[in-house]
């Protein structure tokens, strides 16, 4: 049988926590930030955490070696 791959686009973009939650960058932060408030700015720092409706979809791109 042939191997599962890792969906490499999906690799760049995502990682699962230890506890199988899907971690992304969150949209919106990498350019043309003049026109976008301080507080929408200071609330796109860091990384978000994907819909748990998602996240079986994620994970199975990720392929089970992926943790």
């Amino acid at each position: 049988m042939p191997k599962q791959k890792t969906h490499k686009g999906v690799k760049k973009r995502f990682r699962l926590t230890a506890t199988g939650k899907v971690k992304h960058r969150r949209a919106g932060t990498s350019h043309l930030q003049v026109r976008v408030s301080a507080k929408r700015k200071r609330n796109l720092r860091g990384t978000g955490v994907l819909a748990s409706v998602d996240t079986p979809k994620i994970a199975a791109a990720l392929g089970k070696y992926s943790y």
